[in-house]
Parts: structure tokens; sequence; C-alpha cells
């Protein structure tokens, strides 16, 4: 009964974080609480004790949010990539922090440098007409950094608990 809901939920919204972040570098407020709320329901509905729902994944999340704000705040992440973060840590929890942070950075590294070596280039004239592309040409913007966050959490999710656990695994 949970398992379409478990195999499409995280990953749709993940997938639509990373498309809203190249297209418009932004993120929405309503996708990290729509994925903390799913995670919160998908996770009651599989039976993971509250205990474990409350210290070992919304704590993660709430730490992972406090660190991604730090940094928000020092102007070295956007806002968007900061909650997405967090809401991701939420559905992997702490056993998977330390690869979510690791893969994260590996494939935020590749990703800029690809935008990096994007923006040296000349853009045709019909690439001139696409807003996104010239936003993510742009030398001045960011990098939609929600690609690596989400990409990563993809990877990651199906090890976690709740995945393990609708999935029959555990």
């Amino acid at each position: 009964m949970l398992d379409l809901p478990t195999l499409t939920f995280f990953p749709l919204l993940m997938a639509y974080a990373a498309i809203s972040d190249v297209l418009t570098m932004t993120i929405a407020n309503r996708l990290s609480v729509l994925l903390v709320v799913g995670f919160v329901v998908l996770a009651l509905l599989a039976g993971l004790p509250v205990a474990v729902i409350g210290l070992d994944h919304l704590a993660c999340g709430a730490a992972v949010l406090l660190l991604t704000f730090t940094l928000f705040a020092f102007g070295w992440i956007g806002g968007g990539d900061a909650k997405l973060a967090a809401a991701t840590a939420v559905w992997l929890g702490w056993s998977h922090l330390g690869d979510y942070g690791l893969l994260t950075s590996l494939l935020g590294a590749g990703l800029t440098l690809l935008i990096l070596q994007f923006r040296r280039l000349a853009l045709p004239e019909f690439c001139c007409r696409q807003a996104w592309l010239m936003r993510l040409h742009e030398k001045h913007n960011g990098v939609p950094y929600g690609v690596a966050l989400a990409v990563a959490g993809l990877v990651i999710y199906p090890d976690t608990r709740l995945w393990q656990n609708v999935m029959g695994l555990v």
C-alpha cells in the first residue's frame, strides 16, 4: 500500500526542486514544507516509531537547518538551498548525513565547474532568448546547488530506514 508513495513522493519533489533551481534559481518554501510533512506522514504510516521519527529524522533536519542557515547568513549558500538540505536530511536521518554531505559536496563541485565552464562560452543566438539559460550564463549569479542537493538525496534515499522498511528489506 505504501510502495507507490514511498517510491514516488520524495523522488518527484527532489526532481522538481532541481528543475526549479535550474530554471528559476529558486526553490519554493512550500517544497521544503511538503518534504517534511510528507516524510512524517509516510513514516507514521510505515510504522516507524515516533521516537525514531523525532530523534533520528526531525532532529537531524533541525540540526542541518541550523548549520545551513548559518551558512546562508554569511552569504555562502542560498536560502532555498538551506531549507532543501534540511528537508532532505529529515528523510535521510543521522545515519546517512555524512554520506549526503560528502556526495552533495562532490556533486556540487562538479556542477560548479560545469557552470563556470558554461559561462566562459559564447551563447548561440537562439539560447539568448531563453531567460533561464541567460540566468545560468550570467557570471554574477550563483550556482543552482539544489541540483546537487537533490541528486545526492536521490542516490542515498534507497538506503534509508523508511525505504527499507516499506520495501520489506529490514
